[in-house]
């Protein structure tokens, strides 16, 4: 009789902290702090599951969530939209081109990534202006060269500033805002989505088993540790790129 008791006491306690607990959990996830500077903060979920297990998806209201609908113009004048890069495993990214702090780190990370994946034609990068009035194609055109952007696929974007502010806040919650109290005088989240070959954002799984959601892209590849106990996170994101691609490698062969 004591032992039925202990179990129905142990099923509240789990009852309660599933109640309570998790929808307080995701709720800040999704909701993200503003912290130093122009970066979004995600040092809570530091630790990630490095295992080979496939990549989750990222389900909000009962729905996978995709790459919505975007038409900009890119740094040699074309229009590029969603169906751009349809069939390719590709990176997004919200910066502009006079960024004092983490665009410098990101693209520089950015460039990395392609020169990894420079063989691979299914692989693609979409970097949007949140300065857009300043960052007209031929300022993106340079700003390209002087980073050494060679594929062919990454396009650094342009257009009309509401819809690329909705992109970024709604479309991926990820945080782009005029700030004229920091340096740059925009604050935007330094992290990477990375969307697979049929438009959906995908990441690998935290040890809790909760979606990473996003990669930090602000930390330079190979840093230990910041300040803010946070580490970087381009090599898992390079990995799981790896495995998007190599999914789709081995779909086409049967």
């Amino acid at each position: 009789m004591n032992k039925k008791k202990t179990y129905i006491g142990i099923a509240v306690i789990v009852l309660i902290f599933g109640i309570v607990v998790i929808p307080k959990i995701i709720d800040r996830v999704m909701r993200g702090e503003v912290v130093k500077n122009d970066r979004l903060n995600v040092a809570e979920l530091d630790t990630v599951d490095d295992s080979n297990a496939e990549l989750s998806y990222i389900n909000i209201n009962g729905k996978d969530r995709k790459v919505p609908h975007f038409e900009f113009v890119n740094q040699n004048g074309d229009t590029i939209t969603e169906d751009s890069y349809k069939g390719k495993v590709f990176l997004v990214e919200f910066f502009f081109t006079r960024c004092p702090t983490i665009c410098i780190p990101m693209n520089k990370n950015l460039v990395l990534i392609q020169d990894e994946f420079k063989d691979d034609a299914n692989f693609g990068i979409a970097s949007f202006s949140i300065d857009p009035e300043y960052d007209q194609p031929q300022i993106l055109k340079e700003y390209a060269d002087q980073y050494g952007v060679t594929d062919p696929d990454w396009n650094l974007m342009t257009g009309e500033r509401e819809k690329i502010y909705e992109l970024a806040n709604v479309g991926f919650n990820l945080l782009a805002q005029e700030n004229p109290e920091i340096d740059g005088n925009f604050q935007h989240s330094g992290l990477f989505a990375l969307v697979d070959q049929n438009g959906f954002i995908r990441s690998r799984k935290d040890d809790f088993g909760n979606p990473l959601i996003y990669y930090r892209g602000f930390i330079p590849q190979g840093t230990p540790e910041t300040d803010d106990e946070e580490t970087s996170q381009i090599d898992i994101l390079i990995e799981d790129i790896h495995k998007l691609l190599n999914k789709n490698k081995n779909k086409n062969k049967k």
